[in-house]
């Protein structure tokens, strides 16, 4: 069984994580797989609007801390940080040919990777409680993309507060802060996303993936310029792996600032 599921359905094609056992957590298997679903929904003639949402008790919980976060050195050096090789999803989303539009359906967690794919979504529907995280500073590593994909959505001091403190907010504070579509009571967020797949459906779909196609050109160009300025080394730091350990020893971490 797929890491990531996808089927078409009434004209939307549905992504679904799909490793419930472990929250979504991704690892690089799940991130292949992920790409896979990417490109079904772009190859996909039946479908125009696509809706991603995950099974169990969360949307998704990050990366998977064990399989991605404590390799050895030598692998982070080789692989030049902390997600595998050969899987690059920006550039299945950013540079898709049919730029058709994906609505994110979250509940439970959306956090780090999560809260990634839920703001690369083009709309993003919440159940109320959601638990939204910019993991990475806490981890140790680079939290500057989302600190710019929230600036850029008008969060403004928000930002800064959650990119620095790596708080979790809840899907509520989020909605307060403009960052949700529509936000759906407790196990209401795919019906709610549908309803929404169904009203971009109504219209003609070259209109609707203009738009798309503007944002996520506006979305690539801050993504590039996240990367060009990052912090090159940090998922070689002691920092990192020290959060790592502590994360799945579950004690709290020691950071050095080295």
């Amino acid at each position: 069984m797929a890491l990531v599921e996808y089927k078409e359905q009434g004209g939307i094609g549905y992504i679904t994580l799909n490793r419930p056992e472990k929250l979504n957590a991704f690892s690089d298997d799940m991130s292949a797989d992920f790409m896979k679903a990417l490109y079904d929904l772009n190859d996909d003639p039946k479908a125009q609007v696509g809706i991603l949402s995950g099974t169990g008790r969360a949307f998704c919980s990050g990366a998977d801390v064990k399989q991605r976060q404590l390799r050895s050195r030598e692998e982070y050096e080789k692989l030049g940080g902390a997600a595998g090789r050969d899987v690059n999803y920006r550039e299945a989303l950013f540079r898709s040919s049919q730029s058709k539009p994906i609505i994110a359906a979250v509940h439970g967690y959306a956090l780090g990777i999560g809260l990634r794919l839920s703001m690369y979504s083009d709309m993003l529907v919440a159940a109320k409680g959601t638990k939204f995280q910019v993991t990475e500073v806490p981890r140790g590593i680079n939290g500057i993309p989302f600190w710019m994909m929230l600036n850029q959505v008008g969060a403004g001091v928000f930002a800064t507060d959650v990119s620095m403190t790596g708080r979790i907010w809840l899907a509520e504070e989020a909605a307060a802060n403009g960052l949700i579509t529509r936000l759906a009571e407790p196990g209401e967020h795919l019906q709610e996303a549908e309803k929404l797949a169904r009203e971009v459906l109504k219209n003609p779909p070259l209109a609707v993936r203009a738009i798309v196609e503007a944002r996520r050109a506006s979305l690539e160009e801050l993504e590039v310029k996240a990367y060009a300025i990052r912090p090159r080394t940090l998922h070689l730091s002691e920092d990192f792996r020290e959060s790592a350990l502590a994360y799945v020893e579950k004690r709290a971490p020691v950071f050095k600032g080295r």
